[in-house]
This record gives C-alpha cells, sequence and structure tokens, in this order.
C-alpha cells in the first residue's frame, strides 16, 4: 500500500496550514460574484474593489492589533521582510543589519546582501541574548558602530522558541535604531497587540494561519516612511506599487475574521494540548530529547532531536504511513542545506524532526505520529545493527 492509498496526517502547518473553509468561500465569492476592477479606479466596479480590500485590511488589523492605516499588503511574508530590511538599509546607508542564525532566512539572505550583518547570539533554546543587543546599542550610542536596524522574530519556525520581543523593541528605541519583527510564525497562534509593542516594522503571512498563498503584509509604525522595495504605481498609500492581489486579500481577511471573537484562544488552547500530548509520548521513547524551549514557545510547534537516526529517513518513513512533518536534514527541503536553526543551538539539524500542528488538526492526527513515531526509529536503528 502506498501512501497516497492512507489517510494522511497532516502535521506541517508551520510550512503552510490549508486555507480555512472560511477563506475558500470568500476567495470563490468574490471571483464568481464580482467584477474586474482596479481598486485605484473611482468608477463602481474600482471603488467594490477598493471596499472589498479595505474590509480586508479592518479584519487583519484586528487580528495583529494594530491600525488598518499601518497594514501594508504584500505578496508574502518573504516580501515584507525584504521590504523593511531594505527600507531601512536605504535610510541608513552604510549602517549594519543585526540578526541571529535562527532568523528566517527571508531576513538573513536580504540583510547579508543590503549591509554589513551583526550577528546576534542566542542560548540553547535559541533565543537571543539581551546582553549582545545592549552591546551593540552602545557601539551605536557612540557613533561607532551605527546600526540600520535590529531583526528579532516573534517565534521561531523550526523551533518554536518564543523571543523576548517587548525588551528588544523598547532598548532599540531608546536608541533610536529602527525594528523589524518577523511574525510570521507567531501570526494566527498567540495574541498581538502590535500597537502596544511599538516596533517599527512587522511582517507576516496568510498561508501560516490557514489564508491563502500569495497573501502577507508588512506593518510599518505610524509616521514611519521608508522607501518602498517595489516603485511604480502609488498603491498601498505608495509603500507596494503593483495591483493588489485582491482574491487573495480577501482571503487573508476572512483567515483573520475566523480568528476573531476568541477563535485564536480557542486553536491555541487545543494546539498546545495536542503538542503537549505529541511531546510526552515522544520524549518516552529513548533517545529523543526536545529541541528549543519547550514551555516558551508558540503552542502549534514541537522539535525533536533523535539520536542514531537521520531525521530524512524518520520523515520518508512517517510519509509512507501517511505523516506529514518536516525535518531540518540536508535535502529534506529545496534548500539542500541543513538547518542553520538547529545548528545555532548546538544540535544536529540531521537528526531532527519538526512537528507542527494547526486549525484542522485532529486527535487521530496525533494519535497516529504518537503510534508510528515509536515504531519507525525502532526498525530505522534496527537497520544500523
Amino acid at each position: 500500500m502506498c501512501s497516497s492509498d492512507l489517510n494522511r496526517h497532516y502535521l506541517d502547518h508551520a510550512s503552510s496550514s490549508p486555507p480555512r473553509p472560511e477563506v475558500i468561500s470568500a476567495m470563490t465569492d468574490w471571483l464568481e460574484q464580482a467584477g474586474a476592477g482596479d481598486p485605484s479606479r473611482i468608477h463602481e466596479d474600482g471603488r467594490q474593489a477598493r471596499a472589498a480590500i479595505e474590509e480586508a485590511r479592518e479584519k487583519v488589523a484586528a487580528l495583529l492589533g494594530t491600525r488598518a492605516r499601518q497594514v501594508i499588503f504584500t505578496s508574502s511574508g518573504t516580501e515584507a521582510a525584504n521590504a523593511a530590511i531594505w527600507g531601512a538599509s536605504r535610510a541608513h546607508p552604510g549602517a549594519s543589519i543585526a540578526c541571529a542564525a535562527v532568523e528566517h532566512s527571508c531576513v538573513i539572505r536580504p540583510a547579508a546582501r543590503m549591509a554589513p550583518v551583526v550577528e546576534l547570539s542566542v542560548d540553547k533554546s535559541g533565543r537571543i541574548q539581551a546582553e549582545d543587543v545592549e552591546e551593540l546599542l552602545a557601539g551605536h550610542r557612540g557613533g561607532k558602530r551605527p546600526v540600520a536596524l535590529v531583526n528579532c522574530q516573534w517565534a521561531n519556525h523550526e523551533i518554536g522558541t518564543i523571543q523576548p520581543v517587548e525588551a528588544v523593541v523598547s532598548r532599540c528605541r531608546d536608541a533610536g535604531v529602527l525594528t523589524h519583527i518577523d511574525a510570521s510564525a507567531a501570526a494566527g497562534h498567540v495574541p498581538l497587540d502590535l500597537e502596544g509593542i511599538g516596533a517599527d516594522l512587522v511582517s507576516v503571512s496568510a498561508h501560516k494561519l490557514g489564508g491563502p498563498l500569495g497573501a502577507g503584509a508588512l506593518v510599518v509604525r505610524r509616521g514611519l516612511r521608508l522607501e518602498p522595495l517595489l516603485m511604480g504605481g502609488t498603491q498601498e498609500r505608495a509603500r507596494r506599487a503593483g495591483i493588489e492581489n485582491l482574491p487573495a486579500i480577501v482571503g487573508f481577511g476572512a483567515a483573520a475574521e475566523a480568528l476573531a471573537g476568541g477563535g485564536l484562544e480557542r486553536e491555541a488552547a487545543t494546539a498546545r494540548q495536542f503538542t503537549e500530548t505529541l511531546l510526552t509520548q515522544a520524549l518516552s521513547v529513548p533517545g529523543t530529547s526536545a529541541l528549543g524551549d519547550p514551555r516558551a514557545r508558540v503552542p502549534h510547534i514541537v522539535c525533536l532531536g533523535i539520536e542514531d537516526v537521520l531525521g530524512e529517513a524518520a520523515l520518508i518513513a512517517l510519509d509512507h504511513l501517511g505523516i506529514s512533518v518536516h525535518s531540518g536534514s540536508a535535502c529534506s527541503s529545496e534548500s539542500f542545506e541543513p538547518s542553520p536553526v538547529i545548528q545555532a543551538i548546538g544540535a544536529d539539524p540531521n537528526r531532527s524532526l519538526r512537528v507542527s500542528v494547526g486549525w484542522s488538526s485532529t486527535a487521530e492526527d496525533i494519535d497516529a505520529f504518537s503510534s508510528a513515531f515509536p515504531q519507525v526509529l525502532a526498525e530505522l536503528r534496527a537497520l544500523r545493527t
């Protein structure tokens, strides 16, 4: 029996979560009923399109705890992060950009292309060290080491560890240094109060929380004007050129609305219950450990270290049993490079598995993994002997 004949158990929501029914309904309704109006035009069709975008913007802003005018729609979290780094580096040419090795590649790679990079160290849980930030800012205040931007992800996309975002933003604000928060792994999974945190730039992605592919947002602090990454028209208040992906934006708004009224809290509680059960079961298997902070983490992600077994082999074996997970090992994704996140915390990325739940996860999914995981490790270890 091949894996396609099995009931699938999708446990890779941290990579991409399937679109919610509300999202599919909202997008198909728009595609079927709306015209082809350009939202930049003042005729009736254009006004309908503009109204749909602004309604979605209000819903996304409510989810993120910010004002609608601060939300700039993009094609993805990756584009939003690139736009943040581009704008900050252009505003402060020659100044350095700070980021830790645990940041997503959509932060690390554009930072390295745009400016000298200062690497912030992390502890064994993958958390930024406040001392490094303080030292960096001291040099900036003294005029010896100017800093254009400090990156601090809200939560790690592989090990789930939550970063000291509020403390980092506060210190950078006092020093007059811009901050960018990659909140793609956190948005829709933990409550966000972006207005209260006061970060200058925050990037988020729709498909990580049950929205559509092809939609993201960059939240820009009130009063901050930076050079846009994409230039041409004056869409998104001249902050991001190009006609808006209206169906995806409508879907993003529907996903945000589904999490309103206590929806996020209910889903987070269920996700926490699922991953705690999963951790308990997995850690009962000899040679298995938890990577990252097992408590101060987003509720939907757990990462496991596995001795004597390659993560890629375990991933393939689980896939044949109908279970989808992710590994930080080389060749487990299109990058063909081991995870720098797992390396940064001193663990072996080639012997790791990430399991992540989402809005559509069920107790049966958790049971399937908990039953298959010890079996898979036992069989793979038996092959070595």
